[in-house]
């Protein structure tokens, strides 16, 4: 099926942004170096970028839906400024130990777990041998691998070399 198309799914704080813990404002976040434009770098190839991020802040009564959503609105508007386009952002508000009832649950959507992935796979008609995901924790690595998905560890640096450095070696046949 010629329409299916490969995907690069992205965690957010840590990976888009400077994890700050529970980054919910904009005078908060801080991008990491190279973000724009490895996303941007995937937009030309043809590539799905999805965002796959747990917001258990939401849960723990810390800042509200409406809050995060502000945030990401700012986020696609300062990407687009820069030729950067996210297909969908993916989120998971839950957690088992909340503050607040309405998000106190599991999920199958909190990563390690895979829904978020899954999802946006049953959404879009993604390549998945061809897809990858790049997480800055073990959780991120586990919810890839359950979702059939190659995933790479960033520890820090320009997101767009080691996005550019993970593509070439994925497709050299270094797996994840």
């Amino acid at each position: 099926m010629s329409s299916l198309k490969p995907a690069l799914f992205l965690d957010r704080d840590g990976v888009i942004n400077a994890d700050k813990g529970y980054v919910s404002r904009v005078e908060d976040f801080e991008w990491i170096e190279g973000a724009a434009e490895a996303i941007a770098n995937f937009n030309r190839r043809g590539w799905y970028v999805f965002v796959v991020t747990n917001q258990s802040g939401i849960a723990r009564n810390y800042y509200s839906e409406d809050d995060m959503h502000s945030l990401h609105d700012w986020m696609r508007a300062r990407l687009a400024e820069q030729g950067a386009r996210i297909d969908r952002i993916y989120y998971c508000p839950y957690h088992e130990e909340g503050e607040n009832p309405r998000y106190r649950r599991d999920s199958f959507d909190r990563k390690p777990k895979p829904g978020m992935l899954l999802r946006a796979m049953s959404d879009f008609p993604v390549r998945r041998e061809q897809s990858f995901m790049i997480g800055d924790k073990e959780a991120d690595m586990q919810a890839a691998r359950a979702a059939g998905v190659a995933g790479f560890l960033f520890t820090g640096g320009n997101l767009a070399q080691f996005a550019e450095w993970t593509l070439a070696g994925f497709e050299d046949g270094n797996r994840g």
